[in-house]
């Protein structure tokens, strides 16, 4: 199959989807980093209480609970970066044999299409699934800075434990921002796979995908909880959370 043959089967109805697939990606990423005046994302919402976290780290004279934290943040970027490596393995499995898709796709009784087409659809999936491996990877060694600078924190009484504290809020805060673009890369390599059954599968896919980003970050209840007071209880009355109308929100 040469170019022009797959020019013909891949429509530019394909081309403007793809580019609002990556364009969305990029632009949510772009916003939960960057969000609207007003409108905080739980992204930076979470970077505050980290900063706050290493203060009270900083003030402990006993940080065994804090490390346990940081490992176990770890253990979950690792678990990630290892997901995305045998993802991307069936996904180049599957781009070096194609027959499973083809007997699907006559199974559901759409149209046979060549294999050259059937791959280059499933690129964008492989694309999106080894960013999210690099992102991880990154995640987890920032991780394991914010340990070794942890373990460089004075005691309290010296006044560079404050700077120090800083400086691994710093990275905890930028892996955490790593570890998010990798969770991000993995929901929009899920809405890739629309395309396998046609343009209309990925708008769709990326639709969901985004929708599904901006509502966790600027419209949940995770995001209404960290925007909370915090309450003094008096009684186990006062320790009641506030209803509010949109409850149901995850």
């Amino acid at each position: 199959m040469n170019l022009d043959q797959l020019m013909s089967a891949l429509t530019l109805v394909d081309g403007a989807v793809l580019v609002l697939m990556l364009a969305a990606w990029g632009l949510i990423g772009w916003m939960i980093e960057h969000p609207p005046s007003g409108r905080v994302s739980v992204s930076l919402l979470m970077a505050q209480v980290q900063r706050n976290w290493m203060q009270a780290m900083a003030a402990r004279e006993v940080r065994i609970f804090d490390a346990q934290i940081i490992t176990s943040l770890r253990s979950g970027a690792s678990f990630f970066a290892s997901t995305c490596l045998l993802a991307v393995g069936g996904v180049l499995a599957l781009i070096g044999n194609t027959d499973p898709l083809e007997i699907l796709a006559a199974e559901v009784g759409s149209g046979p299409a060549p294999t050259l087409v059937w791959q280059v659809r499933l690129a964008p999936v492989a694309l999106l699934l080894i960013h999210a491996f690099l992102k991880f990877v990154w995640s987890h060694r920032l991780f394991g800075y914010v340990s070794a600078m942890m373990g460089s924190v004075t005691p309290p009484s010296d006044p560079a434990a404050t700077v120090r504290a800083a400086q691994a809020a710093g990275l905890n805060i930028r892996a955490t921002v790593h570890f998010n673009a990798g969770i991000r890369s993995l929901y929009f390599a899920l809405g890739a796979l629309g395309w396998l059954v046609g343009p209309g599968g990925l708008l769709t896919g990326t639709a969901a995908v985004t929708w599904l980003l901006w509502a966790r970050e600027f419209w949940s209840r995770p995001r209404d909880i960290l925007l909370e007071p915090i309450l003094v209880a008096a009684s186990p009355e006062d320790t009641k959370p506030p209803q509010h109308p949109d409850i149901a929100r995850r």
